[in-house]
Parts: C-alpha cells; structure tokens; sequence
C-alpha cells in the first residue's frame, strides 16, 4: 500500500476537528517546500495560523469604522 493511501485511510478515521489540523499540517510543509528550506520556520507557522485562524471570515459581514467611531485621536 502507498504511503498516500495509508495516509488517507488514517485521515478519514479521524474527526472532523482534527482533519483541520491535517489539513493545516499539509499547507505548513507545503508553504515550506515552495520557500524552501532557509525560510524562518517560525514565519512559516505564523503564515499557517494567521490563515488558519482567519478561514471562514471572508463570508462573515464586519462592521465598517469610520473616524467618527474613533475617541482618541493622533495627531
């Protein structure tokens, strides 16, 4: 059997919650494998948990600030 099938079978057992974090695994070393391995590991992670934490908003409606919503101004 081929390591990606086996990798499959494991995958499709778990629970949904943690197919996620496969899932955020591969795009990791994916990430990785395109920059290559003298990229900062840490800027990495901080790539996938940024994207990772921020999936699913772009559908959500975000309230539109203005400066008149500000109370402290900079000058």
């Amino acid at each position: 059997m081929a390591i990606t099938d086996r990798i499959q079978e494991g995958v499709q057992q778990l629970p949904t919650a943690l197919q996620a974090e496969v899932f955020d695994f591969v795009q990791f070393l994916l990430m990785k494998t395109k920059r290559g391995s003298q990229e900062d590991e840490e800027g990495l992670w901080s790539d996938v948990s940024l994207s990772s934490a921020m999936r699913g908003m772009e559908d959500e409606d975000l309230p539109e600030y203005t400066i008149a919503d500000l109370k402290v101004r900079f000058s």
